[in-house]
């Protein structure tokens, strides 16, 4: 189950919005092989001014498309995360038009025990799940 978090400068219209968010959704699929209805996005929207992403020296130019996303999730293969990491851009660039430089990720890990998807309850610790 992951959690996925964007951050975009905001301008991008409702049915846009929906578009990278289906892409998204697709890539982890993909990815992680969770369920269908396995989906918890958030996004954030901000001014220009407030997303600041320069080159890392890694040679990148970045424009205004620019989408942050962070990844909550329990443990995962760096073959898992690579794949996600690929097919993510993949799926923007081809769904919402977005370049690969435009899109940076950054997994945040936790154990199974930090999740509560409601009633107060560690349902991966419980076995609810």
């Amino acid at each position: 189950m992951p959690l996925l978090q964007f951050d975009v400068i905001q301008g991008r219209s409702e049915s846009e919005m929906k578009t990278l968010l289906d892409a998204a959704h697709r890539a982890v699929l993909a990815a992680f092989h969770v369920p269908p209805r396995d989906r918890y996005q958030i996004v954030h929207e901000n001014k220009r001014y407030q997303m600041v992403f320069e080159d890392t020296g890694l040679g990148l130019t970045r424009t205004d498309n620019l989408v942050m996303v962070r990844v909550f999730t329990s443990p995962r293969s760096d073959e898992q995360k690579q794949f996600f990491m690929a097919e993510l851009c993949r799926e923007f660039k081809e769904s919402c038009g977005i370049l690969p430089a435009d899109v940076m990720i950054s997994f945040i890990t936790n154990d199974k025990g930090d999740w509560s998807f409601g009633n107060g309850v560690a349902q991966y610790v419980t076995g609810e799940l």
